[in-house]
């Protein structure tokens, strides 16, 4: 008996991959194995799904507001649609089942299901007055050729400015916190002291980053507005908050009286910002709200407003955000500011010529059709009769029929074919689509997870966007990209599933040159290790990877193709390099141990890489301080460090928590608490060489108030600064404290009217 049957889906075989769908058919036995070869001995496929037609390169620029609203509003549309062959789309391979499953789900999807992330522009507004309180002494300015040598803040690339919360000119200290600026005459530490502490009248927040050029202070805060819009098919308007940045501009080269220059306000969150020479740039981040697009639109004091050119790519994003980089002239009126409409921008790098922004890749959501059809001709079709394969391919060719009506009649052959196999050809049949689909999805996973890296070239305020590019895997963080003349040079961790190999993770680093073309790929590096940190200098990278032990990499990134030079390992891992010289890296990390299988981290773990011979690197000194209830910011934020070769410093915060049994009669341990900075002498020598402890805290004295650690130092005085205090050490005998100042609240009042 024949028993038709209905194929559900365009590759019914290769989505829903049961023996079932097979074995529901009545097999005519009269057909021969002989007749019928349909199992090669090796996979037909060889090319993976290309991502090119759905991919472009080309940036383009809307010609006016109304075409950004026209191009969004359409992409919800079509987000909404229940897409069918021959559409390109994208997404990431899953079994059978889960991708059936997705399919039905995204035929569900609507437009309407999008949050809100922006809305209307408000009515233009200027906030940022400033109240304070003025210590009685006097300020004074340094004469020309008398700056004493001081620490600026420990950025990733020279001559780029990186924000942070403290600023020093090597005479007088900038420090934000929460809402107020704090000016402090720093030098010589003998008389310093707070001459002046303002309040911004802005809404409550703790303020993180500011910049310092001469006289000129920037500070970066946030603010919002309210604004109300009708959602679709609704009647009743919706209060929604728009978020905005602000880039306040301050004079302050009369200390007690510091002046606004300027305030721009930014439609969008603050997510990034550089300065090189007397240019701030910024980057800000908008979601979209697809019913109703808003165009990001800056504001400068003067009540002057402008809109940004928006560019785009013809190619379809999941989530849209305007990523707005602007550019201004802490000295002068000049701003500049480009709109990108494209993926979250995530994790910078920034050159002396070039702004980086990259992301995870957001697959569009419908890419399961295209999946599902490339499955079915990549891997189904070629195990089939080579007569079968010919009307297949006839069927497709036929432009007399749309998709379904092909459809219909590629199913009707399936019907016949299926229904008169032997069983034994079957069954050897579906094992060998079911084997060449995991390893076609295998491969596909492998590919899915990708960086997207745009690159935009900085020229005195200027910006061009120039060129984007994309390599599989993510970033660990900012040090894990490095431009060196015209390469482009990446390290990432990939990591994906398959069934037949479970969870497979290993890293690589990829060279890109100007266009952002991979030129040059070293892949497979530390097969189930993660990257922990990553540092390049000049011809070399340093990579830092863990499981369980600590594999310290040194790469040559001398040619396009990079290779390893040297390996060491050793327990514990580094999450921060630093270089000391050319032949020396210095790694802040963890101690280790592994006991029955299992690895424990411990304490805070410094050590000093010997890299004169790259092809045998050593341990020249390392130490281990605390336990590992012991905790230091310098592990998470490389702000927090301190090293100077010339001053023979290294400076690190550090936290103690110890527990104690203290009282035989009390059942739980008591917490003993110690906050303060390890003070380290370095050189390739002696190794390090602990000058002292500075203590800021603990249990009776903890200001329970949030203020990332620093250090730096003028002339010969180390300054340590904390959320309680900012004292002054001398950097020969750190034990001699030679000044300290509070930096808590005072009690006192402040006006914020005259």
């Amino acid at each position: 008996m024949y028993y038709k049957i209905i194929i559900p889906s365009l590759a019914a075989i290769a989505i829903i991959g049961t023996v079932a769908v097979f074995y529901a058919l009545d097999i005519d036995n009269n057909i021969s194995k002989e007749e019928n070869p349909f199992v090669p001995e090796k996979t037909v496929f060889t090319d993976l799904p290309s991502m090119e037609i759905f991919e472009s390169s080309e940036i383009k620029k809307f010609s006016s507001e109304s075409d950004v609203i026209k191009f969004l509003q359409a992409q919800a549309v079509e987000d909404s649609r229940d897409f069918k062959y021959p559409r390109p789309t994208l997404a990431p391979f899953m079994s059978p089942v889960e991708l059936q499953s997705r399919v039905i789900a995204d035929s569900a999807m609507t437009a309407s299901s999008r949050e809100s992330a922006s809305a209307p522009e408000p009515e233009p507004r200027h906030s940022g007055a400033f109240n304070f309180q003025m210590d009685e002494s006097a300020s004074r300015a340094w004469t020309a050729g008398e700056e004493p040598d001081f620490s600026a803040t420990n950025v990733q690339v020279k001559n780029v400015d990186e924000p942070d919360f403290l600023k020093t000119d090597g005479k007088y200290v900038y420090i934000v916190f929460e809402k107020t600026l704090s000016i402090i005459d720093a030098y010589p530490a003998e008389d310093a002291n707070i001459i002046l502490k303002i309040a911004l009248d802005i809404e409550s927040q703790n303020l993180q980053n500011i910049f310092l050029n001469e006289d000129r202070l920037v500070i970066f805060y946030h603010s919002s507005s309210e604004d109300e819009i009708i959602p679709e098919f609704e009647f009743v308007p919706r209060t929604i908050h728009l978020p905005k940045t602000h880039a306040m501009i301050l004079d302050v080269s009369d200390k007690d009286d510091p002046t606004i220059v300027n305030n721009y306000e930014v439609d969008g969150h603050f997510h990034n910002a550089r300065m090189i020479d007397n240019f701030v740039y910024f980057v800000t981040t908008n979601g979209v709200h697809y019913p109703q697009p808003i165009i990001p639109r800056i504001l400068e004091s003067s009540g002057r407003a402008m809109t940004p050119d928006v560019f785009y790519f013809d190619n379809y994003e999941r989530d849209y955000n305007f990523n707005t980089l602007t550019a201004i002239d802490v000295f002068s009126d000049y701003i500049n500011s480009e709109t990108f409409l494209m993926g979250n921008a995530n994790t910078i790098y920034v050159s002396e010529k070039g702004f980086y922004i990259t992301y995870q890749k957001n697959l569009p959501p419908h890419y399961y059709d295209t999946l599902k059809r490339q499955m079915f001709f990549d891997v189904v079709v070629p195990l089939l009769p080579k007569e079968i394969q010919v009307q297949i391919t006839d069927i497709q060719n036929d432009p007399s029929m749309d998709w379904y009506q092909k459809w219909l009649a590629v199913s009707e052959i399936l019907e016949d074919v299926y229904n008169k196999m032997p069983k034994n050809d079957k069954e050897k049949l579906i094992e060998q689509i079911e084997k060449e689909l995991v390893r076609y999805g295998g491969s596909l996973q492998e590919h899915l997870k990708q960086t997207v890296i745009h690159k935009i070239l900085l020229d005195d305020g200027n910006l061009k966007y120039d060129s984007k590019g994309e390599v599989p895997g993510w970033l660990l963080n900012q040090f894990s990209m490095d431009e060196n003349e015209d390469r482009f040079r990446v390290a990432t961790t990939n990591e994906f599933y398959t069934p037949d190999r479970g969870t497979t993770r290993y890293n690589a680093v990829y060279v890109l040159d100007e266009k952002l073309d991979i030129v040059g790929k070293l892949d497979r590096i530390a097969p189930d290790e993660s990257i922990f940190s990553a540092r390049f200098m000049g011809d070399r990278l340093y990579l830092v990877t863990f499981e369980q032990i600590d594999p310290f990499f040194v790469i040559d990134l001398s040619q396009d193709t990079p290779k390893i030079l040297g390996e060491l390992k050793i327990p514990g891992f580094s999450n921060y390099l630093h270089p000391y010289d050319d032949d020396h890296i210095i790694g802040v990390g963890r101690d280790t141990e592994e006991k029955n299988g299992r690895v424990t981290q411990l304490g805070i773990k410094i050590a000093l890489f010997d890299v004169s011979n790259v092809n045998k690197p050593k341990v020249l000194d390392d130490i281990v301080i605390g336990n590992r209830y012991s905790h230091s910011e310098a592990l998470d934020d490389h702000k927090a460090f301190l090293f100077d070769k010339n001053k023979n410093i290294l400076s690190i915060p550090i936290q103690h928590t110890r527990y104690e049994q203290i009282d035989s009669s009390i059942t739980s341990p008591e917490r003993q608490f110690w906050y303060g900075f390890n003070v380290y002498a370095l050189d390739t020598t002696n190794g390090f060489d602990l000058k002292g402890e500075i203590k800021h805290y603990d249990d009776r004295n903890n200001p329970r108030v949030h203020l990332s650690p620093r250090s730096f130092y003028i002339e010969n005085v180390l300054y340590t600064v904390s959320p309680g205090y900012i004292k002054m050490n001398d950097i020969q005998d750190v034990e001699e404290e030679i000044n300290s100042l509070s930096l808590g609240h005072s009690g006192g009042l402040i006006k914020y009217l005259e």
